[in-house]
């Protein structure tokens, strides 16, 4: 399958498929298909990934999927143990983050290890609207550029601070 055909779950799939060892074992049955727009698809949809929006779309669904594993309902692993998902999530992490390294793109690569840093601190904190809001504006940051405004927001997520929320969802909406 070239890197344009396919939904990006499928192309991740095929992906683990192709490297085969423990991921593969752990592919979810069934075809793959996303018709919901989520982190990967704002990442790839802005003008940081253009010529390369169907490898951005890839690298950020697997470092998503790698936090589905740590936190939600992964898509395109099943896990049958906890602490095996929580492995093949960091893997996913890194497999996408290398990808990324690979583009040359290190500022893509700072904004979305803050982006799993800051997921998980809201996370860790019971916050998971917050986490989907990082998500997001972390996802948008990597398809434009990050601004003052995520800039901001990211600061306030640090801290702890009540205005994350609200900051993150300013940044993702792409608003000074």
């Amino acid at each position: 399958m070239s890197a344009g055909d396919g939904s990006a779950l499928e192309r991740l799939a095929d992906l683990l498929r192709e490297q085969g060892g423990l991921m593969a074992t752990l592919l979810a049955p069934g075809v793959l298909t996303s018709g919901a727009r989520g982190p990967a698809q704002t990442a790839a949809s802005g003008p940081r990934a253009q010529g390369r929006r169907a490898e951005y779309e890839l690298l950020v669904e697997t470092i998503y999927e790698g936090y589905l594993l740590h936190y939600d309902v992964p898509r395109v692993i099943a896990s049958p143990e906890d602490d095996l998902g929580l492995l093949a999530g960091d893997r996913l992490y890194a497999l996408g983050l290398a990808r990324l390294v690979a583009l040359g793109d290190t500022e893509a690569v700072a904004e979305l290890a803050d982006t799993i840093t800051l997921s998980a601190l809201a996370q860790a904190a019971g916050d998971p609207s917050l986490a989907g809001a990082v998500w997001e504006a972390g996802a948008r940051a990597v398809g434009w550029g990050s601004g003052e405004t995520h800039q901001r927001a990211k600061q306030l997520a640090f801290a702890g601070s009540p205005e994350a929320l609200e900051a993150m969802r300013t940044s993702s909406a792409g608003r000074s």
